[in-house]
């Protein structure tokens, strides 16, 4: 690796034109991950990532002004001092809040990047176009805004704020739910179920099963009592709470459900 006072005009110049063009394909690899789900804020990606082509544009005019078509490939991983990325694009479902928040770090690091280039620069015309660049970038967050202002509308957030509850319900309400309500029934079951449901499972079964390590049979069992009590009032609630199902209607179904798991028991110990 190269340190960055090392690095020559032409290097900064073919640097920064591979920066701007792999931070263009990360937005358009953000828009194309979020535009199912999130089109509103997929489209601020995409008026994001045609301003990176056009950054790329000029410091490759400008380039070859300078020294011809031949382009050196000098990335950051080759440069000392760079942030490493997480490959955030490749990873799907995109979490649009994580999204965000690392666009917001790109820009900062972008701009980083020329204001040090500028430092280093003795080309009259390199450093004005550096520091025009670090500039934009820094103007960036103030395009991000002003996009989502035109693009994500009152009614347009809101709508994908719905969408997000829904993927939370979907990705951690239900599995947990589903775990809770089996650990009632069973606890094996994580350890054939994934990590969120599993976790919920071991929290249903050991909730009721713990307190037997109580010496008083009849005390363990009052306690176990009062903790499955408490267990069911939690999926009521969760159910009422994620899942817009009625409060009553709900605890009438896990409690139904409970009192038949709690007679088979009993006619199954008994037989």
């Amino acid at each position: 690796m190269k340190r960055f006072a090392e690095l020559t005009e032409q290097e900064i110049l073919a640097l920064a034109i591979t920066n701007e063009d792999e931070d263009s394909r990360i937005y358009r690899g953000f828009a194309e991950g979020l535009r199912e789900k999130y089109p509103a804020s997929a489209k601020v990606f995409d008026e994001m990532a045609e301003e990176e082509v056009r950054h790329r544009t000029m410091l490759f005019d400008l380039y070859r002004t300078k020294f011809g078509e031949y382009l050196p490939l000098i990335r950051r991983q080759d440069v000392k001092g760079f942030i490493q990325k997480k490959p955030l694009w490749l990873m799907h479902p995109l979490n649009l809040d994580e999204v965000r928040k690392f666009a917001e770090n790109m820009e900062y690091e972008a701009a980083r990047f020329y204001r040090r280039a500028t430092e280093t620069s003795r080309d009259t015309s390199v450093r004005q176009l550096l520091v025009e660049l670090a500039e934009a970038e820094v103007e960036h967050e103030g395009l991000a805004h002003k996009l989502g202002q035109q693009i994500l509308t009152p009614s347009a957030r809101a709508k994908e704020d719905e969408t997000a509850r829904r993927m939370f319900v979907l990705q951690y309400v239900q599995p947990g739910l589903a775990g809770l309500m089996d650990g009632s029934v069973s606890t094996l079951a994580p350890l054939v179920r994934g990590v969120v449901c599993g976790v919920m499972t071991a929290i249903g079964g050991l909730g009721h099963t713990l307190p037997y390590l109580i010496p008083n049979f009849w005390t363990a069992t009052a306690v176990a009592i009062a903790v499955v009590a408490v267990e069911l009032a939690a999926i009521s609630y969760i159910r009422h709470r994620f899942m817009d199902t009625p409060f009553l209607q709900a605890t009438f179904q896990v409690v139904v459900g409970g009192v038949l798991v709690f007679v088979a028991g009993i006619l199954i110990g008994s037989s």
